[in-house]
Parts: C-alpha cells; sequence; structure tokens
C-alpha cells in the first residue's frame, strides 16, 4: 500500500515513512511483540515508542523477529519528560539502546517539556541542556535525526533560539478538530515535520456523526478518514491499536478526500474532552 510505503522527506534529508504505528499504552511482553510484529507484516516500516512506555524491548524483539532489514524499518523511541539533565539524557538513552537492541535510533525525541507531573512548569533550561546531548548523539550517528514532542511554539522558539540543530520533527496530539494550528504553521515554517499522534483522538473520533457521513462516500471507515485527514495536511499519523484487522485498516488509506471534505473536517471542533 502506498501510503505505507511513501515518505515524507525530514530536513536532513532522511526519508520517514508517511504512517508511524504508534505503541503507546500496549503492554511490554506479548502485547507489544505481537502487536508490533502484526503491524510489520502488514507493511508498516515505522514503528514509534519510547523509554516511558515500558515496551522498548519487546518492541525491539519484534523488529528483530521480523525478518525486514533492519534498514528498511524506521524505529522511533523518546526520552522520558521527567529527564532534564545531560547525564539523565545519556543514562536513558543508553538504556533506550540497550532495550531496543537494534543499533542505531531513526529519530530520538524529547517526550514533553516538562514532566508530566507538572505540565505547564518551566524546563527551558533543562530542555536546552538535554537538547545539547541530542546533537552529541546526532553527530555521533547513534540516531539519524532528532525532534521534540508536545512542545508548543513558545517551548520551540527557545529551544532554537539556544541550540544550533532545528529539531527535525514535533510529535504532537493532532486530529480531526484539534489541529494544534499555530504549532503546526510554526513547524512549517521552520522544516520541522509535524506528527500527530492520537490521530483518532484515542478513539473518540469514531462516533462522529459528521466523519461517519464523509466516510460513507468513500466506503472507507471513520477511522480511516480520519487517518487520511492528517495525510491531507501532511501530518504523519501515529495511529495505535492491538487488533490485526484494525492495524490493517488503519494503513488502508490510499484514497484521496475531495476539497470540500477536507474543508467540512476542518471546520470541526473537538468534542472529545
Amino acid at each position: 500500500m502506498p501510503a505505507l510505503t511513501d515518505t515524507f522527506t525530514m530536513s536532513n534529508g532522511l526519508h520517514i515513512p508517511k504512517i508511524g504505528f504508534g505503541t503507546w499504552q500496549i503492554p511490554s511482553g506479548s502485547d507489544a511483540y505481537d502487536a508490533t510484529k502484526t503491524a510489520i507484516e502488514a507493511g508498516y516500516r515505522h514503528i514509534d515508542t519510547a523509554l516511558a512506555y515500558g515496551n522498548e524491548a519487546s518492541v525491539g524483539e519484534a523488529v528483530r523477529d521480523s525478518g525486514v532489514p533492519r534498514d528498511e524499518l524506521f524505529i522511533t523511541t523518546k526520552l522520558p519528560a521527567e529527564v532534564k539533565t545531560a547525564s539523565g539524557a545519556r543514562e536513558a538513552f543508553e538504556e533506550s539502546s540497550r532495550n531496543l537492541d537494534l543499533g542505531h535510533v531513526d529519530l530520538y525525541l524529547i517526550h514533553a517539556p516538562w514532566p508530566w507531573s507538572d505540565m505547564g512548569s518551566d524546563h527551558r533550561d533543562g530542555n536546552v541542556e538535554v537538547w545539547k546531548v541530542f546533537e552529541e548523539l546526532y553527530d555521533a550517528g547513534r540516531t539519524k535525526s532528532i525532534g521534540v514532542s508536545n512542545f508548543a511554539v513558545a517551548d520551540l522558539e527557545d529551544l532554537l533560539g539556544r541550540t544550533d540543530v532545528v529539531p527535525q520533527a514535533n510529535q504532537i496530539r493532532w486530529f480531526v478538530g484539534n489541529t494544534q494550528d499555530a504549532t503546526t504553521a510554526f513547524d512549517r515554517e521552520h522544516d520541522i515535520l509535524t506528527e500527530g499522534y492520537s490521530p483518532l483522538a484515542t478513539g473518540g473520533l469514531l462516533e462522529n456523526g459528521t466523519i461517519a457521513e464523509i466516510a460513507a462516500k468513500y466506503d472507507k471507515s471513520v477511522a480511516q478518514v480520519a487517518i487520511r485527514y492528517l495525510l491531507e495536511q501532511d501530518v504523519l499519523p501515529l495511529p495505535k491499536s492491538t487488533t490485526p484487522s484494525r492495524i490493517a485498516e488503519n494503513a488502508d488509506v490510499d484514497f484521496v478526500l475531495s476539497a470540500e471534505d477536507v474543508a467540512a473536517l476542518d471546520a470541526l471542533e473537538d468534542t472529545t474532552a
């Protein structure tokens, strides 16, 4: 399926598959192993995990067992949001590397600009300290690209003003009705790829009547239209499922939404909160 083999080109020239398989909230062990292996068998070549998810080892094992050459797969992992020191960043990267056991990482992200227990707090200095370690890892080739997650415009402006390498990606919560327009526009202006996690609003869009009406026109599911919408906006979707049929369905998005339908989706407001 072209949607699984097509790529975005990041600012450093690295190609990243346009759809990623998300593993957030998938427990380690057989759940994460089976889901990741199923995704790879379905054609996914981009797998997204994080040290905080606790499933890196299972994801790495599934990747190694898949039989797909390492250079044909794109692996993302993340530095825990609580880590805001250089030493902590180095230790966490080594732990992720051991867990995954896949050689290099393709994309390494700061998971959030603040600890999850203190959202919105000011950790700008810590983010700069951590980012300088990211730049070292990038220069050494231990990660092929570096980026951030959950960073808003103010977070990005501060980081760009005090460091050398502009993030190649910013992974944010992005779905129909929650398109984070200011952050997305800033990303585009600075050639930062926007990745959208929770493209189905963690299931919150699945009963949306407007999306269902649009989906019926294309003989597609609500989930497929919601994921296609991100691609139409040049945002990289990261759908997650542990159900084999849905893992395959979420990647079967090789259709084009009309300008009218995109405008209707643009007009929707977030009703999932």
